[in-house]
């Protein structure tokens, strides 16, 4: 007959595998009796009319209807905007090799992209503008640019 195969060294990591999982049992079972929860009723928490958490429920009293056309979803639509309008501005960057620059609108102090196929007048930095604005492919543009004398 042929020795058996159990070594002591297997018999030993057995005997490890055994304890830790009771160990690891132990632990549960030790947070499970240590715990402030357990019931579904000290899980809840509430949200307020201001947006902050609380442990009471909120008053029924205090409550608004919401229609649900009113809700937006996403980004809110822009109102049109009159592109046509001649708008001032002050030329921050303008690039003579690349042809392209940016204008900053005066009284919105947007900046809008614009190419030297938008000009009228040789423009420089620091120049003051008059323009139009139209819809580009990655925003608005600066077209029709005027310098001002």
């Amino acid at each position: 007959m042929g020795r058996s195969q159990e070594t002591f060294n297997k018999k030993e990591k057995e005997k490890k595998r055994i304890k830790k999982r009771l160990d690891k049992q132990k632990k549960k079972e030790e947070r499970m009796a240590n715990s402030e929860g357990g019931d579904l009723d000290n899980m809840i928490a509430y949200v307020d009319e201001h947006g902050n958490l609380s442990d009471t429920p909120p008053d029924p009293a205090n409550k608004t209807k919401v229609k649900a056309k009113n809700i937006e979803i996403g980004v809110p639509k822009r109102e049109k905007e009159d592109l046509t309008i001649e708008r001032k501005g002050k030329v921050e960057f303008f690039n003579d090799q690349k042809g392209f620059g940016f204008i900053k609108d005066i009284d919105t102090q947007e900046k809008f992209f614009v190419h030297v196929h938008g000009l009228i007048d040789k423009i420089q930095e620091n120049d003051m503008v008059v323009f139009e604005i139209e819809r580009g492919l990655k925003g608005m543009n600066a077209i029709k640019v005027k310098k001002v004398k």
